[in-house]
């Protein structure tokens, strides 16, 4: 067991404020069935961005825990996970003067967490800390120009090795992970690390992101039908793994056989030159009737009146954008592979999920009779908002405050 650590066992909160820290605001969920009692978090993001940085503001929000955010700008991923380390080394040092040092570290996947504490080791004491997995490199599909070979695989496996525990943000990641470590290993020129990955793989588990549904409207909320054409909604990011040239030929060939859609591309660009998309919107015309990154009350609006959610993803590891648009109402239309048959409980599998080569034909099977398959959906809205940041959060700082309480490995 990790061995206590000095300065009087537990800081309360009320003697650690500083004007910088942001604290939680949800309503109080118990920890260990004792009530709440808070501990600092150091939280580390080496990439502020999309879904991490709504994830690591979302517990700052929500959690009772005193949450110290460390954070990078959401940019340049590769340097963040070659560099990010001594950036927030420095940035955690000062966090560490100005707040005191913290009950429990957790760090975002982002980060070649073995190099940080070994830059930190000097300031940070010897607490407990766990690494978050959002996705990781060794099952990320290469983009075409990619030529990093292992070096990022073996920086998330260094971070797991490193962390007294690892959470993934699903079962699909989690299990493709342990899966595809063997053959990492497998490429090493000797000493190779097999023998340690049954012990590695005893301190993963599963929590699920929390998503921020607060804004977004109820299906019973949604605005009476005004006779235009269904609203077929894209949210995903602007990137290859996202696969947006399959959903365009497939919108492409029913607006070919005269089905009435309007389209709704929103999601995160980080290309300099999306050229597909481009090439997408030019071939649907006037039926794209929205096309790029929104602020987030526009958004909020366009998850209210889209009545369709679509993807065709070679890659997802969660999908809150499918979660905030299928909490709205929308009919999702979604691969019966990757995180989508977690994410979706089994009941709607067969109303959500097409098979492989059928998102043409489901796509024309729910334009034919929207009616039909929102009934065929009910319930499924409801059962999107156990991801819900005040849903969640409560088995967040339960795992904190455990942590902080002294569990730890054996060596």
């Amino acid at each position: 067991m990790r061995p206590s650590r000095g300065g009087g066992g537990r800081r309360r909160l009320d003697r650690l404020r500083g004007p910088h820290v942001r604290r939680g605001t949800g309503a109080p969920a118990p920890l260990n069935g004792d009530g709440p009692v808070p501990c600092r978090v150091l939280l580390l993001e080496p990439f502020h961005g999309g879904s991490h940085a709504a994830w690591a503001d979302g517990l700052c929000a929500h959690s009772h825990h005193e949450v110290v955010p460390v954070t990078l700008p959401g940019a340049f991923w590769r340097w963040r996970m070659r560099g990010g380390a001594v950036s927030l080394a420095e940035a955690a040092r000062t966090a560490i003067a100005d707040h005191g040092p913290p009950d429990v570290v957790l760090a975002s996947g982002m980060l070649d967490l073995s190099a940080w504490l070994g830059l930190v080791r000097r300031d940070l004491g010897d607490p407990p800390v766990v690494l978050y997995l959002h996705e990781n490199q060794l099952g990320y599909p290469a983009s075409p120009n990619q030529r990093d070979g292992d070096e990022f695989p073996l920086a998330n496996w260094r971070s797991m090795v490193a962390a007294d525990e690892v959470w993934c943000n699903s079962r699909f990641q989690l299990d493709e992970l342990l899966a595809g470590l063997p053959a990492l290993f497998g490429r090493s020129p000797d000493a190779p690390h097999a023998h340690l990955l049954d012990g590695v793989a005893a301190r993963c588990s599963v929590v699920p992101v929390g998503v921020d549904l607060a804004g977004i409207p109820a299906p019973e909320e949604r605005p009476a039908p005004d006779g235009r054409p269904p609203l077929v909604l894209w949210n995903h990011r602007w990137e290859h793994d996202k696969n947006p040239t399959a959903v365009f030929r497939a919108l492409e060939r029913l607006a070919g056989e005269g089905v009435a859609f309007e389209v709704a591309i929103a999601g995160e660009n980080v290309r300099a030159d999306p050229r597909e998309m481009d090439e997408g919107r030019a071939a649907l015309g006037d039926r794209v009737v929205q096309f790029g990154h929104l602020p987030r009350a526009d958004y909020l609006a366009l998850l209210g009146r889209a009545d369709l959610v679509v993807s065709a993803a070679h890659h997802e590891y969660f999908g809150i954008s499918v979660v905030e648009a299928t909490a709205a109402g929308a009919v999702p239309v979604l691969p019966d592979r990757l995180s989508y048959p977690e994410v979706v409980p089994a009941d709607w599998h067969a109303t959500a999920l097409y098979p492989d080569g059928g998102l043409t034909s489901r796509l024309r099977e729910v334009l034919g009779d929207l009616p039909g398959w929102r009934v065929r959906c009910a319930g499924l809205a409801a059962a999107m908002r156990r991801f819900d940041w005040p849903a969640v959060v409560g088995d967040y700082d339960d795992r904190l405050a455990g942590l902080a309480e002294g569990y730890g490995r054996a060596p």
